[in-house]
C-alpha cells in the first residue's frame, strides 16, 4: 500500500457496528489503544471488515491540536 497521508495506523479490527447508513470501526492500535472510524456501509462491506482483520487507521486532517493540562 502506498498513500500519501501521514499518519497511518496499523491495527486490527475489533468491533463492527453496522447501522442503516453508516458503519462504526473499532481499531486495536496496541493493547488499549483504540481508535474509532465511521465510515459508510458500502465501503465497510466492500472492505469485508470484520472482528480480527488487519487495517490501518489513515488519518488526514490540515491541523493537528496540541493541548496540555
Amino acid at each position: 500500500m502506498q498513500i500519501s497521508a501521514r499518519n497511518s495506523l496499523k491495527g486490527t479490527v475489533k468491533q463492527v457496528v453496522p447501522g442503516a447508513i453508516n458503519t462504526e470501526i473499532v481499531i486495536e492500535i496496541a493493547p488499549g489503544v483504540e481508535v474509532v472510524s465511521v465510515i459508510t456501509k458500502s465501503s465497510a462491506e466492500g472492505l469485508a471488515l470484520d472482528i480480527g482483520k488487519a487495517v490501518y487507521a489513515v488519518v488526514k486532517s490540515s491541523d493537528v491540536m496540541v493541548a496540555i493540562d
